[in-house]
């Protein structure tokens, strides 16, 4: 397995602000287990090669999971439109855009809000929308490698900037992902409706294997929380 992504192994960066201090900071900054380190614990006997800028050959590998998102912030210093957006950094983009051209891929966003991933869909396979997951990335890890399927999106995720803000109810309400959408254990089928077609990306294994990634029937794209 290939896994590349800024947020891929960095504790900080899953733990946001409000962490240690007010803004919180990236890097080893309190004790935990990386995506990356919950991915190698569950997998022992897999090969899990890491390189975050996805700079290392591409050759040879089965599956992909890209890691990508913001790094900590809190309210006012972090506010979008105080020197913030919702878009991915172009080193991110550049690590989704090759890894996923390469082989099967998932992408994984560790975010504190939704980010703009509608320019880069089509070339990825499978979505998780991971938020903010805190210091065990254990959890993370349990969600790709199939024991755990948690609830579909608490939230939406809109297809472009100039849709924002979007909010349920709205004359408009057109996002990528509405709310509820996503793979879910309770057997409802969510509300709304979902831009992409194909078979579901995730299916559950018995295995300690990653699931293989395919397309997503409309429904079955999620946005999880972990």
């Amino acid at each position: 397995m290939y896994v590349a992504g800024s947020n891929a192994d960095d504790l900080g960066n899953q733990a946001g602000g409000w962490t240690i201090s007010w803004q919180g900071s990236s890097g080893e900054i309190t004790t935990g287990t990386t995506i990356l380190e919950g991915m190698k614990r569950a997998a022992p006997d897999a090969t899990i090669d890491y390189s975050k800028d996805a700079s290392a050959a591409t050759d040879g590998y089965d599956v992909g999971v890209v890691v990508v998102g913001e790094t900590p912030y809190a309210e006012g210093i972090g506010d979008v439109g105080n020197g913030h957006d919702l878009e991915l950094t172009a080193a991110d983009k550049a690590a989704v855009d090759k890894v996923c051209a390469a082989m099967k891929c998932a992408v994984l966003v560790v975010s504190g809000r939704p980010q703009l991933i509608g320019d880069r869909l089509e070339g990825i396979d499978a979505l998780v929308a991971s938020w903010l997951p805190g210091t065990e990335g254990d959890g993370v890890a349990d969600v790709l490698y199939g024991p755990a399927l948690h609830r579909a999106a608490p939230g939406h995720l809109a297809e472009v900037r100039g849709q924002l803000p979007i909010n349920v109810g709205d004359a408009a309400y057109d996002p990528l992902f509405p709310h509820g959408r996503g793979l879910t254990t309770s057997g409802r089928t969510p509300a709304g409706r979902c831009r992409r077609s194909g078979p579901s990306p995730w299916r559950r294994r018995s295995s300690r294997r990653p699931a293989r990634a395919g397309r997503s029937r409309p429904g079955n794209w999620s946005a999880r929380r972990v």
